[in-house]
């Protein structure tokens, strides 16, 4: 299946990214990919922290809807909003799943696991988090990321 993008960036307030891709783990990859190609449009080179922190969420977001939220038949939509006065970028990824909602909070962690960090990941790289049902079906799961949060990260751990 093609995916199809509709990047209407001039067109409002702040600039917008929206994209469709198939549910398949090609399609997630495309999804991280564009996603880092807007951010460098942005003004993000893609290795600013800011764009590999969107790439992370982006990925992350892209893959459970893939992994958990996939229905036969239906694709999953991104989509990025950059917020300049607010210094935050909302990622949103919509899916055709609306049983499968994701925990409210991440878990704590998954030592001996193999997967499970992805929510954990989420939930430590952006501002807030969350999901909301999608009408007519399905969800959609985002987060706000602040375009400085990678260079705060980096300042406490030093």
């Amino acid at each position: 299946m093609a995916e199809s993008a509709v990047l209407d960036g001039e067109a409002t307030e702040h600039p917008l990214l929206a994209a469709q891709f198939a549910s398949s783990p090609r399609g997630a990859r495309l999804a991280r990919r564009l996603a880092v190609r807007r951010m460098e449009e942005w003004g993000y080179p893609p290795a600013s922290d800011t764009s590999c922190t969107i790439a992370l969420v982006v990925g992350e977001l892209a893959a459970n809807a893939v992994q958990h939220g996939r229905v036969p038949g239906h694709d999953f939509c991104l989509r990025l909003r950059l917020d300049e006065v607010s210094g935050l970028v909302r990622i949103e990824v919509a899916d055709a799943a609306a049983a499968k909602r994701p925990p409210a909070a991440p878990p704590s962690s998954y030592p001996d696991g193999e997967s499970g960090r992805g929510l954990l990941l989420v939930d430590v790289l952006s501002v807030r988090w969350g999901s909301t049902p999608r009408h007519p079906v399905g969800k959609t799961v985002w987060a706000e990321v602040s375009t400085e949060a990678s260079t705060e990260l980096t300042r406490t751990t030093q």
